[in-house]
């Protein structure tokens, strides 16, 4: 069961890593746009998290609180990619605050997980 929760971790980080990774491509290029692979990555990590909130294999209690807040967290990310996306598909640009709020909560995301 600890190999399996293991695994569930990497498909976790894995998607952080495409959510991360390819906003800060975007921000080194100045290119003020969300691409696919963000959703793609925010929908892996979100999963991959579900599958870890629930309580198979865990040696003490989970901490609901914290996945309250990062669950909050992965939804105000997930609401700003499909606003922000649908007014690209419109043809109109994105707003830079938009853009810039979802790297800085995706980061502040995985500090939630890793300090908290």
């Amino acid at each position: 069961m600890e190999i399996l929760r293991h695994v569930v971790v990497l498909v976790h980080l894995v998607g952080f890593a495409l959510l991360f990774g390819s906003w800060a491509v975007e921000a080194v290029a100045r290119r003020v746009r969300f691409t696919r692979l963000m959703s793609w990555g925010l929908l892996v990590a979100g999963v991959a998290g579900l599958v870890l909130a629930a309580p198979f294999g865990t040696d003490g209690p989970l901490n609901y609180t914290k996945l309250a807040v990062k669950l909050v967290v992965l939804l105000v990310i997930g609401a700003l990619l499909g606003i922000g996306g649908a007014r690209q598909r419109r043809g109109e640009t994105l707003p830079p605050v938009l853009f810039w709020l979802v790297g800085v909560l995706a980061l502040g995301n995985a500090a939630i997980a890793v300090l908290w």
